[in-house]
């Protein structure tokens, strides 16, 4: 099969191994994967793979279950999945525990349904399990315009809770208002002070990719026993916290990754996903947002695209 590598920091489509499934594994012949901020994290140094899984680039894909491993209790083979990764799906094959791997939903096509995964777990995750989204709420969603933003916005809408944005343009603003974030800001000074006139009472619920500078200010913000989740470096690693506010607001803050997380885990996450997501999505309540289709030989155009943050939810790569 042929596989991106990382070549003298390139890009290159090569022949490599086919992987064979575990015991617990499904093999599944990819017909696109989506480009993440890890992927550049992990190409440029900064994010290597779980000990024990695959350096190929690319955390979700969607394909055709192919081979199954001896320990999968049902024939799958020939079922429309997409799947969560550790990763490997910048690939035309790739082997996953079995339970990271559920159906697509009815009404969308396999090129489609790549844009799902990775967003929609690392939003189940981090808005549900981790900062228990509750109706009512106000939750503040930085890099609104993201995959995960827009994912998250929509989430917020179905569950019952309102969502507000920081965005990187005024383009990108009115699209997350469209889709039904409450209000939001072009991100720069004086922005934190407009996002502190939104809700007096502070945010229930912060998820952030930025880090860095973002943090003392994520916390005047943050309400009464709110949970600030933070996602993503984007902005740094390092940051001033104010033990008085966390405190005497008794707040709570989050470092969450899904990458890493026990495939245990990872496999409720997606099946909630499954039982309660692609339900809406298939009532066209949810819509995956994909701002552009490319072709894996594009594949470092489609990294400059997201590296200069122009992209308006997700790049999804069609392998051919």
């Amino acid at each position: 099969m042929k596989a991106i590598q990382i070549v003298e920091g390139s890009l290159v489509w090569e022949e490599i191994k086919l992987p064979e499934p575990k015991k617990d594994e499904v093999l599944i012949k990819i017909s696109a994967t989506a480009i993440n901020r890890a992927d550049l994290a992990q190409r440029a140094g900064n994010y290597p793979p779980p000990e024990g899984e695959t350096d190929i680039l690319g955390l979700e894909c969607s394909g055709i279950i192919v081979k199954v491993g001896e320990n999968v209790s049902e024939n799958r083979i020939g079922e429309e999945v997409c799947a969560l990764l550790a990763g490997g799906g910048y690939a035309e094959y790739v082997c996953c525990p079995s339970i990271q791997a559920i159906k697509t939903p009815t009404n969308l096509s396999l090129i489609e349904s790549a844009s799902l995964p990775e967003v929609f777990a690392t939003c189940w995750l981090n808005l549900f399990l981790e900062g228990n989204l509750s109706q009512g709420q106000n939750i503040l969603l930085h890099a609104g315009a993201s995959g995960i933003g827009t994912a998250a916005i929509q989430l917020c809408s179905s569950f019952g809770a309102n969502s507000f944005v920081t965005v990187g343009s005024e383009e990108k603003l009115r699209f997350c208002l469209e889709l039904g974030s409450k209000q939001g800001v072009v991100r720069g000074e004086g922005a934190f002070e407009e996002i502190n006139s939104w809700v007096k009472s502070g945010f229930d619920l912060i998820l952030d990719p930025v880090g860095g500078d973002y943090f003392s200010n994520n916390q005047k913000i943050l309400g009464l026993e709110g949970k600030l989740v933070i996602i993503g470096l984007m902005g740094g690693i390092t940051s001033e916290i104010n033990l008085g506010h966390l405190m005497m607001r008794r707040q709570k803050i989050i470092g969450s990754t899904i990458r890493a997380r026990h495939k245990e885990l990872k496999g409720q996450v997606m099946k909630d996903l499954e039982s309660k997501v692609w339900p809406l999505i298939e009532k066209n309540e949810i819509k995956p947002v994909i701002f552009k289709t490319m072709n894996i030989s594009e594949i470092e155009d489609a990294h400059k695209l997201m590296l200069n943050n122009q992209n308006i939810g997700k790049i999804v790569i069609e392998i051919a």
